[in-house]
């Protein structure tokens, strides 16, 4: 491909020469759906809304009939290759149909019908760049709530446009992009599909791993391990600390002290109750609203019991929690928790050891992805200005 050399100074730094800021109302024809809610079917032709654009999943969709569907696509109607635009609510997210379609949309959509003379697909990627939000942001009803945007400013909304043999490579290369990422995404659920399965096999002992047997046994949670509270308050965090410290959220704070140094299994006892587990085995220390569990019993398995609490203590703690203005737990609701525990200390660690290798395994996979969206990103910012560009 031939590329004109030069560049030319804009609002978002230089461009190629051959390259031009146009309105969208001057490459599409932009439309928006019915303003009526129709009747639903169940079963009939696929009816669009935000919601199927912004999740991307156009499957699960309300249906209406075929006969409803001809009087709302008179005048226009869905094509593949055509763009999809969220405008109320959600807006200036899109999506290309890159599918045959025959389908209807709400009037939250609007529908962008890209002239021959430029690359549908090199659209919707351009849709995703810092300076097209922007450009959606400053053409919206500022005060409107939900947010939204109207057919006319949309038209007014400019994109930033290389000659069309560019833009057919640029769209070719992040698509490409979108492919790998999209099947890690797949691969990715998938694997968490099998860890789901695989902890409510092996921690329940419907499945056993090769060379084990025996019964297993109901134990209370505080006949086998210590359980206690922390001492520190938030303001004890330090930015640059030395040893984690346990906190009433998801997150792990640090500290320059520490009160334990050993195996445990750390929860909050209030705030997001049931949903947040963590697992230690070293120097520590824990807010005051935050039960440690320490001292396990011999022949019990602290990595097992972290996994177990994690799949069922949640109903528990919800069925047990001190109703307040912070749902909160007391030592008792952990106390009085039963534990379903294999009879030896091999098998539990063999089943921790086999859901934590699964665990890595989804770790490296979901790594590779954000290294990929990362990567994606990049690629975006440097042929989506003509900083690079494909020849």
């Amino acid at each position: 491909m031939e590329v004109t050399l030069g560049c030319k100074q804009t609002e978002v730094g230089a461009i190629p020469n051959d390259w031009e800021f146009k309105r969208l109302g001057d490459v599409a024809v932009i439309r928006d759906g019915t303003h009526q809610t129709p009747k639903y079917v169940p079963t009939g032709i696929p009816f669009f809304s935000v919601e199927h654009v912004t999740s991307g999943d156009f499957r699960n969709t309300k249906f209406i009939s075929k006969e409803e569907h001809q009087v709302l696509t008179r005048s226009c109607k869905i094509e593949k290759g055509d763009i999809l635009m969220t405008r109320i609510g959600s807006i200036g997210d899109c999506k290309l149909i890159d599918w045959d379609v025959d389908a209807s949309f709400y009037v939250s959509l609007a529908l962008l019908k890209i002239s021959k003379k430029n690359d549908s697909s090199y659209i919707a990627q351009y849709s995703k760049s810092a300076f097209f939000q922007k450009e959606i942001e400053l053409n919206s009803l500022q005060s409107a709530i939900p947010r939204k945007i109207n057919l006319g400013p949309i038209s007014n909304v400019r994109v930033l446009l290389p000659p069309l043999p560019e833009q057919r490579a640029i769209a070719t290369a992040l698509s490409d992009v979108d492919a790998l990422l999209e099947s890690l995404d797949e691969v990715i659920t998938k694997k968490r599909d099998l860890k789901q399965a695989a902890m409510q096999q092996l921690l329940t002992g419907q499945i056993r791993l090769t060379g084990f047997s025996g019964d297993w046994e109901m134990k209370q949670l505080g006949d086998i391990a210590h359980i206690k509270t922390g001492s520190r308050n938030n303001e004890d965090k330090v930015e640059d600390g030395i040893y984690p410290f346990f906190v009433r959220s998801a997150n792990v704070e640090k500290i320059n002290t520490y009160s334990h140094d050993c195996e445990a299994i750390l929860i909050p006892g209030e705030g997001q109750i049931g949903n947040i587990f963590h697992y230690i085995n070293g120097r520590f220390d824990v807010h005051q609203r935050v039960y440690a569990i320490t001292n396990f019993s011999t022949g019990i398995s602290g990595r097992f019991l972290h996994l177990y609490m994690s799949q069922h203590f949640g109903s528990w703690a919800m069925q047990n929690s001190v109703k307040a203005t912070v749902d909160s737990l007391r030592l008792p609701t952990f106390q009085n928790f039963w534990v379903n525990i294999p009879p030896t200390y091999n098998e539990q660690a063999a089943i921790a050891t086999f859901l934590s290798d699964m665990d890595a395994e989804l770790a490296v996979l979901e790594t590779r992805r954000d290294k990929t969206a990362s990567l994606k990103q990049g690629m975006m910012q440097e042929l989506l200005t003509g900083k690079t560009r494909l020849i």
